[in-house]
């Protein structure tokens, strides 16, 4: 039978948290799974990325590595058989320059419900942080920065932000259609 991972997602080392409830079916491949999360947080896509369950690393594959290779090849394990139970976790990071890292928690393991369309965002909190922005210390800096005109740095990283830019509003439909759309810079690996 066909089953759908309903999962949390949680942004490590930021307060107020950033999080994302998703739906996604339970044979997508890792690699498929982390197109979803840039999709669902919000992340643009091109940084590399991994994750880690139960101890193993999970990666796109290195043609440098060869028979050394540590990392198991994320194309070739399923979500459904990394996360195979409920309340099972894993890590997964994004962007190792700026060191996003995720919580990524098995809420529910349920059948597919044909009137469904996977995968989705069901609901979610707060902004995705800008890309590049200096990771978890760099975004911290930015939201005091752009909440207070006196700040020397205010101007400066109001102008970098997109005009919209909002770190309190998130729309589980947005976060859908992202999801469901290719990543932007998905062949842009910086």
């Amino acid at each position: 039978m066909a089953t759908a991972h309903k999962l949390k997602v949680t942004l490590r080392s930021v307060k107020p948290p950033i999080w994302r409830r998703i739906e996604v079916a339970s044979d997508v491949t890792l690699a498929g799974l982390s197109d979803l999360l840039e999709g669902a947080m919000g992340w643009m896509g091109g940084h590399l990325h991994a994750f880690e369950a139960g101890g193993i690393t999970y990666e796109r594959p290195d043609p440098y590595e060869g028979p050394l290779r540590r990392a198991k090849d994320e194309n070739e394990h399923r979500l459904g058989d990394v996360l195979a139970e409920v309340g099972t976790k894993m890590r997964w990071d994004y962007d190792f320059g700026d060191g996003w890292q995720h919580n990524v928690v098995v809420e529910a393991i349920e059948p597919l419900v044909p009137s469904v369309e996977y995968p989705r965002c069901v609901t979610g909190r707060r902004a995705c942080p800008p890309e590049d922005c200096g990771g978890p210390w760099g975004f911290q800096e930015l939201l005091e920065a752009i909440a207070d005109p006196a700040h020397p740095r205010h101007e400066e990283l109001t102008e970098w932000l997109p005009i919209d830019y909002d770190p309190e509003k998130f729309d589980p439909h947005e976060a859908t259609d992202d999801m469901r759309a290719p990543r932007p810079f998905a062949n842009d690996v910086w």
